[in-house]
């Protein structure tokens, strides 16, 4: 374990400033990981999450800078969404590599949108040659519908605990039956419904995985068990002849923790999620 200084820095982007902490061990490694923040956190993270990661990255020799983007946290300028961060994660590993020379290659590390982010500006920086991918997002109208019904309420129903707490009277099942009816009128109204101007587009996993395609370097992915946009993302994965050929390439390393939530929020996933990024950071 090696010392590790932690400094503010801020850096320009567009016309905003944006600030960030660098982690920065004694000894460091050529290789620095940032750490890119999704919407609508800052570069803290849910209950200090990317703090903890990055203090844990830093004291094995990596350095790290977590950042606030445009719009969020203590960075100026408008929030542009998760789609349109390319500058910002550009600017970021500028400042990276000015205030941390011996940095020769960056790997970014994202959760959810971030990560989705992270697969939209990887290929266009060859600076950049790992990401690390957690719980992406790929939320599409369509895929939030079958999510919910395959992952949530027919998961519900063959609970034995919650057909006791109805019996108990500690769930309202006039009320589940009713949500449960509106997402099945949602689903199949868009399922048979017109596209609108909006829905021309590719579909978000389908540019993900462009994305993913184009870029040539080491790949992490971890999934939460216990998180409806892991499942969805697995779901849109597995339907996917392109994602599946992607996610057996030699250069992806998968790792599931079935017990965690979104943000891995107990101490022993958190550490699980650490171990696994710096087993991977050491392997290639």
């Amino acid at each position: 374990m090696t010392a590790v200084a932690e400094r503010a820095v801020s850096f320009p982007c567009a016309e905003a400033e944006l600030v960030g902490i660098l982690h920065l061990p004694a000894a460091a490694a050529r290789r620095g990981v940032l750490i890119v923040v999704g919407g609508p956190q800052y570069r803290a993270g849910s209950h200090r999450q990317f703090l903890l990661i990055a203090r844990r990255l830093a004291e094995q020799g990596y350095p790290v800078l977590r950042f606030d983007h445009r719009g969020i946290g203590d960075s100026d300028g408008p929030y542009l969404g998760f789609e349109a961060l390319d500058a910002d994660i550009a600017a970021a590993i500028d400042a990276f590599v000015a205030h941390c020379p011996q940095v020769e290659e960056v790997v970014l590390w994202g959760l959810c949108d971030a990560a989705s982010a992270i697969l939209f500006y990887a290929q266009r920086d060859s600076r950049v040659a790992g990401v690390a991918l957690l719980n992406p997002w790929v939320r599409t109208p369509e895929s939030e519908a079958d999510t919910y019904l395959r992952h949530y309420y027919l998961r519900r129903l063959r609970d034995r605990g919650f057909w006791q707490s109805a019996v108990r009277g500690k769930v309202n099942p006039v009320a589940a039956a009713r949500s449960l009816g509106q997402l099945l009128t949602q689903r199949f109204a868009i399922a048979g419904g017109p596209r609108s101007a909006g829905q021309s587009a590719r579909p978000l996993p389908e540019r993900m995985a462009d994305g993913l395609d184009r870029f040539a370097g080491a790949v992490l992915l971890v999934l939460c068990g216990e998180d409806l946009t892991a499942r969805e993302f697995d779901d849109a994965a597995q339907r996917s002849p392109t994602w599946q050929r992607l996610l057996a390439a030699e250069r992806v390393r998968r790792h599931d923790l079935a017990p965690a939530d979104h943000t891995f929020s107990r101490r022993s996933w958190r550490d699980s999620v650490v171990d696994w990024t710096l087993r991977w950071l050491q392997s290639w």
